[in-house]
């Protein structure tokens, strides 16, 4: 995680994924159903903070994404590449 903020310059992509985090696993839940906007609030990021730090993560393929519809909230799962099952 620390190579978010030093290699990719993208602190935002850290808060977003803690948050992703706190909302999945940190409630044992596999997904969470989140807006751009409620990450916003929930962060104190702007929203376009947030969809760059989500752009980040979708790429290094930390956060997985599903929707419904195109204008449906979209559904997030985070990856731990490095956890041992």
């Amino acid at each position: 995680m620390r190579d978010l903020v030093g290699h990719d310059r993208a602190p935002s992509a850290f808060l977003v994924y803690l948050h992703l985090w706190s909302q999945t696993l940190g409630r044992r839940a596999k997904t969470a159903r989140l807006s751009h906007q409620m990450i916003a609030d929930a962060t104190g990021l702007s929203k376009s903070a947030v969809q760059t730090g989500m752009r980040c993560l979708i790429r290094r393929r930390l956060v997985h994404l599903q929707r419904q519809s195109a204008t449906a909230i979209p559904e997030y799962r985070i990856a731990r590449p490095w956890a041992h099952r």
